[in-house]
């Protein structure tokens, strides 16, 4: 063992909470940088050195999973903590080409705090027959185990045996270091809502645990401990009574992102420069259509873990799905307040949702409304956030075809789905493709023409047609069809296909006419052939002619069966 293990009962545990240097995420993308993706967004530390020592110089920034988090945590510990040897792996990044970068780099005792880390440490620990006197729950362990780490160090042991530190707090400990040593910490944890998000029925953990908080970053004692801290999460900072418990931080999240949105997650130029990579086989617009559109302070940021997942694996599918438990998402749903069920399909096929978050409590259990339901679900991530002229309300809309895809899943193994009126409209459009009903089809897109979701988009091109029919077989052909637009078949390109996932059902093709008729449409799909790559491979195919006219405002559909 050496002067940096930590002792709990019967265990001993190699310290990890002052200046760890465990593997670190940042550190291994920086190694492989050459041949993995790697997006260099160290400009971030600058932003934070500025505010090292100054009034303002308490951080949270909470985003969903898979947003790049930790590796920005890894990154500023890499950073700012005595542990690393900096100029290794900084040098030859944007950091190093600031004039101030040597000025923090490597020059502080970093408290860094992995709340997951901490919460599978107390489960081994409560398995433990021998107990630490006064360590009986996950907060107790928690300052049990960063007391431990500084007691461990050679720098602070003396100082604190001269304090005899005893049963002191955390706060005590951390104050006779500072004042006796003249020295600052940097304080940065990961995951600090976990307490929130897995003990969320134990209400006297979290308040316990946001005390412990206050203490360290709202008495003038703690704050004097601190040069930075810097908090990353899924939920924003709890609420009490509608004020932050933890009111001296600046907080940028999900339903408040501030100014640090391109430092989570990758813009548009870092994709454009991520598919120039001879080794890329995904399309630019696959990436956008899949894992843009989460848009924050007016920068569309895609997801940044399935990005990676898309160009290494060469396939655009849904990988934010396996992240987490869906669980949380399918209780909010089944509340039901105010009609949220219908809510969600509508949101599914396009439509936008406004909602308030202003008396939103930061928790995953105080639920009062579907304001409060909206606003865990973006901060979760299931939805995206736009903001209007009042703070307050804001615009939830499905961010892309990655968490479509999830919530599609999610929505379909629900007792309720059948009974939607929505899902049936969807199922009576395919019936009467299939049976050559150009009349119903025609009343029914002028149902889903005049819909929240389709209503509120400029009706004037044949795009709005396409977006009406792709809405209305939406929930209907999931699992015997996939669709593909502008396919490039026969003398031109057809509008819209639906190619069946199995020979049984038909192919459809499907033309649009703005100002024109449907027999116009069936005649230019004949005429230029758009069956012919398909004719091999299918022997039973329906053509679909659609117009709208501007001066009826109705629809026409004509719908043939193609003759082989």
């Amino acid at each position: 063992m050496t002067a940096d293990d930590v002792e709990f009962g019967e265990v001993k545990v190699m310290g990890s909470i002052l200046n760890p240097t465990m593997e670190n995420s940042f550190e291994t993308l920086v190694n492989f940088k050459d041949k993995d993706i790697f997006v260099d967004k160290t400009d971030f530390i600058e932003k934070m050195s500025a505010k090292i020592n100054a009034d303002k110089r308490f951080f949270a920034v909470t985003r969903p999973r898979r947003f790049g988090k930790t590796v920005t945590a890894h990154m500023l510990l890499a950073y700012y903590s005595k542990g690393y040897i900096g100029t290794k792996i900084f040098d030859g990044l944007h950091i190093a080409d600031k004039d101030n970068y040597a000025e923090h780099l490597n020059k502080y005792d970093v408290i860094y705090i992995d709340m997951n880390t901490i919460d599978g440490l107390f489960d081994g620990y409560s398995g433990q027959k021998q107990k630490v006197e006064g360590v009986n729950d996950l907060v107790d362990y928690f300052e049990y185990s960063v007391i431990k780490d500084l007691k461990s160090s050679n720098e602070f042991s003396k100082c604190l045996e001269k304090h005899q530190i005893g049963n002191m707090g955390l706060l005590e400990t951390l104050l006779a270091i500072t004042q006796d040593l003249n020295t600052r910490f940097i304080f940065i944890m990961d995951e600090w809502d976990l307490v929130y998000r897995e003990y969320r029925d134990d209400e006297v953990l979290q308040k316990k645990f946001i005390k412990l908080l206050k203490n360290l970053f709202k008495s003038d004692g703690g704050k004097a401990c601190f040069a930075l801290a810097y908090l990353t999460g899924i939920l924003p900072i709890k609420k009490y009574n509608s004020q932050s418990a933890l009111n001296g931080f600046d907080e940028y999240n999900m339903l408040s992102p501030g100014d640090y949105a391109p430092y989570f997650g990758f813009t548009e130029d870092e994709v454009a420069n991520i598919v120039k990579s001879p080794n890329c086989k995904v399309s630019h617009h696959d990436l956008k259509s899949w894992y843009e559109g989460y848009k924050i302070k007016g920068v569309d940021i895609y997801n940044p873990n399935s990005v990676c997942k898309a160009v290494t694996r060469n396939e655009c599918i849904s990988y934010w799905s396996g992240t987490s438990s869906n669980e949380e998402f399918v209780r909010l749903i089944n509340m039901d307040f105010d009609g949220i069920k219908e809510d969600i399909i509508n949101l599914i096929e396009g439509d936008e949702v406004t909602f308030s978050c202003a008396n939103f409590q930061n928790d995953m259990v105080t639920i009062k409304d579907k304001n409060d339901v909206f606003s865990l679900l973006v901060c979760l991530g299931y939805l995206g956030c736009a903001e209007t002229k009042n703070q307050y309300r804001k615009v939830a809309y499905v961010p892309n075809a990655e968490i479509k895809a999830v919530l599609m899943d999610i929505v379909r193994e629900q007792n309720w789905y059948e009974r939607m009126e929505t899902i049936r409209r969807s199922e009576n459009l395919l019936k009467a493709i299939k049976e050559l009903d150009g009349t119903t089809v025609a009343t029914i897109i002028q149902d889903i023409h005049n819909s929240p979701a389709v209503a509120l988009l400029d009706y004037n091109d044949e795009e709005s047609l396409t977006y009406c029919v792709m809405t209305g077989l939406l929930w209907s052909t999931l699992d015997d069809y996939s669709y593909h637009r502008e396919d490039q078949a026969g003398k031109g390109r057809v509008d819209l296909v639906y190619e069946p996932i199995t020979r049984r059902q038909p192919l459809i093709l499907i033309e649009f006419k703005y100002d024109d008729s449907a027999e116009e449409a069936i005649k230019q799909i004949k005429e230029k052939e758009y069956f012919k790559r398909y004719a091999g491979q299918y022997r039973n195919i329906i053509l679909v002619g659609i117009n709208f006219s501007t001066k009826t405002k109705d629809h026409q559909c004509l719908i043939e069966k193609l003759d082989n």
